[in-house]
C-alpha cells in the first residue's frame, strides 16, 4: 500500500475555547486549568435534563462538533460504505439461544430494522445435551418489546429485565437520558401491562422475593453513587420502600444479586481493591442481613451457596491469583474458611459457578482461559480449545440442579459459538453458531499473539489480526487497541465490525497491557496507583513491536482506547506522538487530577484506590500530575485525534474531552487535526439502538483510514 498524507479537510479555523483565569496549590504545586469552566456547574442537573446546560458551554460543543463534520466531511461517502458494509455482517433478526427456568425458556431477540431488543419467552422444550433442541417460535410471548417502548425518544436503553419466581411478572429497568439513572416498573405477564409504580433513580437491576410480593433495588445517592439497597412492595408508593441496606463510605458502591441456587439476595459493598458480602434469604425478605465477612482492606471475596455450605472465590491468605474455599452457612468467618481449590501461582481463577453436583470455574493460565469442571468426588476435567489467542465466556443460566452449562467460544478469527456441555458426560453441543450474512471465511485470515518487552523487561502479550497473505513488510497500517485498568481482560474474539478495517489492509492488534489480568492479578497490580506508568510504556512497547517486527511502521499506526482506556491513548500520545498517525480517544478520561480532587463526582471516592488520593497524599497527587493527559500537554507536534464524549456521561464527563481538546489546540506546535465529537443525546456508551452503534464506529473507522492515509483503499 502506497503511503499518503492524511486526507482531512479542513474549515479555515477551528474553534478556540476562551482561557479563563483558574488555578490551585496544593503539596506545595501550583496547578493551571484554564478551560475549568468547560465544567457545568449544574452537571447533576444537566445529567437528568440535558437542556439545561449553560448557553456558553453547549454553544462551544456545538461549534466542535460542527468542525469536526465539517473536517471529515471528504469522508461522508466512505462512513456510509462502512455501515452500509458493517450492517451487512448483521443478522438482523438474530436472537439468543434460549435460557431454560422452569416451564419456559427466556431469550432476546431483535426483528429485522429493528434498534432495540424483543425480550421473549416460549414453553421449555425438555431434550438431553446430545439431542438438538426444537428452536423456531412456537409458543412465543414478547414480553418487553425494546423497539415499541423506545419509539420515539432520542435515547432508550434497557438496563435489566427480571422475572419472578413464578413467572407471573418481570421488572425491567429503563434509561432514556443515557445518564444511568434508571427507572424500573413492573409489567404483569399475563396482561403485557405494566403495573402504575414507577421506581425512579436506581441502578437499574431488581431482583425478587420468593414470593414475588417485592423486589430489591439499588438506589443512587445525590451524587449518582449507587448506595443503597432498597425494598419495593407491589402496590405501594417509593416513598414507603424500606432500606435494607446502606453504606457509609461513599468510596464503596453497592450491588445486588442472587445465588445461583436461587436461595439468598446477594449484596455487595466494593472498591477496586476490597468487598463485603451480606446475606437475605429470598423467602424471609424480613430478616435482617447477614455479613459472610466484615471488609478488610484488600480482601476480594463472592460467593455462592451450596447445600449448607458456602463457597467462596477470595484473594484471603496471599492468594493473589484467587482460590476457593468453602465454610458453614452457619459460621462465615473468616477463620473457618477451608481452601476447597488451592491458590496456584500463574493460574488465575476468573470467575466461580455452582451447580447442584457440580462446581465449574473459569481460569486463566499463560493468557489462556479454560473451564474446569469438578463433580462431588472431587475430580476435575477441563474444557479448552487449541488457537493460539481466544475468547471463552461462561455463560450463569437460570437453574441450579442442573448438569449443563453453557459457554461462548470464539477468537479473532472465528465467529462465535455458543455450546451447551454436559458436566457428566462431558458432551459438547453447538447451539449457535454467529452468522455472518454477508459472508466470512476464518481462513482467509490469521491470528497471532506476539509479546513486546517493556523497558523493565516486562513480555506484554498482543494479540493481532490481519488478512492471509499481507506483506508483513512495515507498509501497512495498524489500530492499535488498549485499556489496561480495574483488571479488565480484554478478550481476543471475534468482532465482524474489525473486517471493514482488516478487509482495507489494516492490521487490527490488542495491546495487552499491565493495568488489565491477562497475565494474573499481579498484571493488574502493576498498572495501578504509583505503578500506572507502566500501562502507558507497555502500549508503547507494544507499537514498537509491531514495528520491528514488520507488521507496520512508525507513523502507520492508529491508536484506539475508550474510558480508562482513553487516558492511555492521551498519555501515548503525549510519550510518543510520532509512533501515530492517528489517536482516538473515545470518552477519555483525561482529566485525572482535577476529577480525583473532585469528591463530589460519582465515581471519584470508590476510584481512589485505583490511582491514589491526591488530595491526601502527596505521593499520589505527583504520581498523577506526572501522566494526567490534560495536564501534560506540551508544545510540540500531535498526531490526528478524535475525541468523543457524551453530554449525559456520569462516569467520564463530557468536559473532560472537551477541556483536554482545548488544551491541545492552544498549546501544540503542529500536527493534528484534532476533532471532538460530542453526543448531545447519550451517555457514558454512546448511542443505544444497535444501528445507531454503527454510525459512530464507521465515524471512528474513517477518520482511522483518513488518518493512516488510506481512505480510498477499496476492500
Amino acid at each position: 500500500m502506497t503511503f499518503k498524507p492524511p486526507l482531512f479537510a479542513l474549515p479555515a479555523e477551528a474553534p478556540s475555547a476562551e482561557t479563563r483565569p483558574h488555578a490551585f496549590e496544593l503539596h506545595g504545586q501550583r496547578v493551571e486549568d484554564p478551560f475549568a469552566w468547560l465544567k457545568a456547574e449544574n452537571w447533576r442537573e444537566v445529567l437528568k435534563d440535558p437542556s439545561a446546560l449553560a448557553p456558553d458551554i453547549r454553544s462551544y460543543l456545538d461549534a466542535e462538533n460542527a468542525y469536526a463534520e465539517a473536517a471529515l466531511g471528504q469522508a461522508a461517502e466512505l462512513r456510509k460504505t462502512l455501515v452500509a458494509e458493517m450492517r451487512g455482517r448483521i443478522r438482523e433478526d438474530d436472537a439468543s439461544v434460549p435460557e431454560p427456568d422452569g416451564p419456559y425458556a427466556y431469550y432476546s431477540r431483535h426483528r429485522e430494522g429493528g434498534q432495540h431488543p424483543l425480550i421473549c419467552r416460549r414453553p421449555r422444550t425438555v431434550h438431553r445435551i446430545a439431542e438438538e433442541p426444537e428452536d423456531g417460535e412456537i409458543g412465543e410471548q414478547i414480553l418487553l418489546d425494546g423497539d415499541k417502548e423506545g419509539e420515539g425518544l432520542a435515547f432508550f436503553e434497557i438496563a435489566g429485565a427480571s422475572h419472578s419466581d413464578d413467572h407471573r411478572l418481570l421488572a425491567w429497568g429503563v434509561d432514556t437520558k443515557g445518564s444511568e439513572l434508571h427507572t424500573i416498573r413492573v409489567r404483569d405477564l399475563e396482561t403485557g401491562e405494566d403495573r402504575p409504580e414507577r421506581v425512579e433513580t436506581t441502578a437499574g437491576e431488581a431482583v425478587w422475593n420468593a414470593a414475588g410480593t417485592a423486589f430489591f433495588y439499588v438506589a443512587l445517592d445525590e451524587n449518582h453513587r449507587p448506595a443503597r439497597v432498597m425494598r419495593h412492595r407491589l402496590g405501594t408508593d417509593q416513598a414507603e420502600d424500606t432500606v435494607v441496606y446502606e453504606e457509609a463510605d461513599p468510596g464503596f458502591f453497592v450491588n445486588i444479586g442472587r445465588t445461583q441456587s436461587g436461595t439468598y439476595l446477594t449484596v455487595t459493598a466494593s472498591d477496586h481493591e476490597t468487598s463485603e458480602v451480606h446475606l437475605l434469604k429470598r423467602s424471609d425478605d424480613e430478616a435482617a442481613l447477614t455479613c459472610v465477612a466484615p471488609r478488610e482492606p484488600r480482601l476480594i471475596y463472592s460467593v455462592e451457596d451450596w447445600d449448607a455450605y458456602l463457597v467462596i472465590l477470595t484473594n484471603a491468605d496471599g492468594a493473589v491469583d484467587f482460590k476457593i474455599v468453602t465454610c458453614p452457612l452457619d459460621a462465615t468467618a473468616r477463620e473457618n474458611w477451608r481452601d476447597a481449590v488451592p491458590y496456584r501461582p500463574g493460574v488465575m481463577i476468573r470467575h466461580l459457578h455452582v451447580l447442584g453436583n457440580h462446581l465449574v470455574r473459569l481460569e486463566l493460565e499463560n493468557a489462556l482461559p479454560r473451564i474446569v469442571v469438578r463433580d462431588l468426588k472431587g475430580e476435575e476435567h477441563t474444557v479448552s480449545f487449541a488457537e493460539e489467542a481466544y475468547s471463552l465466556a461462561l455463560l450463569p443460566g437460570y437453574e441450579f440442579e442442573t448438569v449443563r452449562i453453557r459457554f461462548v467460544y470464539s477468537s479473532m478469527t472465528t465467529p462465535a459459538e455458543t455450546y451447551d456441555y454436559d458436566c457428566v458426560t462431558r458432551a459438547r453441543l453447538l447451539r449457535k453458531r454467529q452468522t455472518v450474512p454477508s459472508g466470512h471465511e476464518p481462513a482467509d485470515y490469521v491470528t497471532r499473539r506476539l509479546f513486546a518487552t517493556a523497558p523493565d523487561g516486562e513480555s506484554v502479550p498482543i494479540s493481532l489480526l490481519h488478512r492471509r497473505g499481507l506483506a508483513l513488510d512495515g507498509s501497512a497500517p495498524l489500530l492499535l487497541y488498549g485499556y489496561g485498568s480495574y483488571g479488565t481482560l480484554m478478550p481476543a474474539g471475534f468482532r465482524t465490525n474489525l473486517l471493514s478495517l482488516v478487509d482495507r489492509g489494516f492490521v487490527y492488534a490488542i495491546a495487552h497491557v499491565r493495568g488489565g489480568t491477562e497475565k494474573g492479578w499481579n498484571w493488574y497490580l502493576d498498572g495501578k496507583r504509583e505503578k500506572k506508568p507502566n500501562t502507558f510504556t507497555d502500549f508503547v512497547a507494544c507499537g514498537r513491536a509491531l514495528v520491528e517486527a514488520g507488521y507496520t511502521a512508525s507513523g502507520r499506526i492508529v491508536a484506539h482506547g475508550g474510558s480508562a482506556g482513553g487516558m492511555l491513548m492521551g498519555a501515548a500520545a503525549n510519550l510518543a506522538p510520532d509512533l501515530f498517525a492517528g489517536i482516538v480517544a473515545d470518552v477519555p478520561f483525561v482529566d485525572v487530577l482535577n476529577t480525583m480532587l473532585d469528591a463530589d463526582l460519582p465515581l471519584t471516592p470508590p476510584e481512589w484506590p485505583e490511582w491514589g488520593n491526591p488530595a491526601e497524599s502527596r505521593d499520589a497527587f505527583e504520581t498523577i500530575l506526572s501522566y494526567s493527559p490534560y495536564d501534560n500537554v506540551a508544545a510540540k507536534a500531535y498526531p490526528a485525534i478524535l475525541a468523543l464524549g457524551g453530554l449525559t456521561d456520569p462516569r467520564v464527563t463530557y468536559w473532560e474531552p472537551a477541556k483536554w481538546v482545548a488544551r491541545l489546540r492552544a498549546t501544540m506546535t503542529g500536527g493534528g487535526p484534532v476533532l471532538l465529537k460530542i453526543n448531545m443525546e447519550a451517555g457514558h456508551g454512546g448511542a443505544a439502538g444497535r444501528f445507531d452503534r454503527l454510525e459512530e464506529v464507521g465515524l471512528i473507522y474513517a477518520f482511522a483510514l483518513m488518518a493512516a492515509g488510506c481512505a480510498g483503499q477499496a476492500v
